[in-house]
């Protein structure tokens, strides 16, 4: 019985011991010349000292560990703002990046778009058309044409058959005057005889 608890006296002063050991080892870690602000607030708060005055506690801090955390503080604050100011340069380097990518690509946009604008139409009297109205431009010219066409063809022809028609009267016309002009030369013939034998007669008579 007696052994179990100096056994257990010994574990007990083992653990103190290891704890305190843990916390001296902590302590020796905090430092005001490394670490992180928050380390170095409880390097200063396990520095100080208390008391108790009127019911109020009261911490007692070094001046000079003061001084040296707020010096930290503000290089700390300094490092932040320079490093703020860093980033936003960064960012306003970015911005103006970007700004000037923005800028080529809509010129780039509007370049493919005017490339594209341009094959896609075609110059029609100086004038820029889409390809499919200038087919449908040509194509109704092209029909026009064709219908003026067929007109002009179908005029000629017409007048083709008058023509031949007015030939062919004409010629009519001449083959009758010719039988005309024959009848009448042989009936003038006819006459002039008939005039000569009565002027031969009468003379016969005399």
């Amino acid at each position: 019985m007696k052994g179990f608890r100096l056994l257990l006296l010994i574990a007990a002063l083992f653990t103190f011991n290891l704890q305190f050991a843990q916390e001296e080892e902590q302590q020796d870690e905090l430092s005001l010349d490394k670490g992180p602000i928050d380390s170095q607030f409880e390097f200063v708060y396990s520095k100080s000292g208390n008391y108790r005055a009127d019911g109020k506690r009261y911490e007692v801090v070094r001046t000079i560990s003061l001084d040296k955390l707020r010096q930290n503080v503000l290089d700390t604050l300094s490092g932040y703002n320079k490093r703020a100011a860093e980033l936003k340069q960064t960012i306003a380097g970015h911005e103006s990046t970007i700004a000037s990518l923005n800028e080529k690509l809509e010129e780039t946009t509007n370049n493919l778009t005017s490339v594209t604008e341009e094959k896609d139409s075609m110059s029609f009297l100086g004038i820029m058309v889409s390809k499919s109205t200038y087919n449908s431009i040509l194509w109704s010219v092209i029909g026009c044409l064709l219908v003026f066409l067929l007109f002009f063809i179908y005029k000629f022809r017409n007048s083709n058959v008058l023509t031949q028609e007015a030939k062919t009267n004409l010629a009519e016309l001449e083959t009758e005057y010719e039988d005309h002009r024959r009848r009448a030369l042989e009936r003038e013939q006819r006459i002039s005889r008939q005039l000569q034998d009565e002027i031969n007669r009468y003379k016969k008579q005399k």
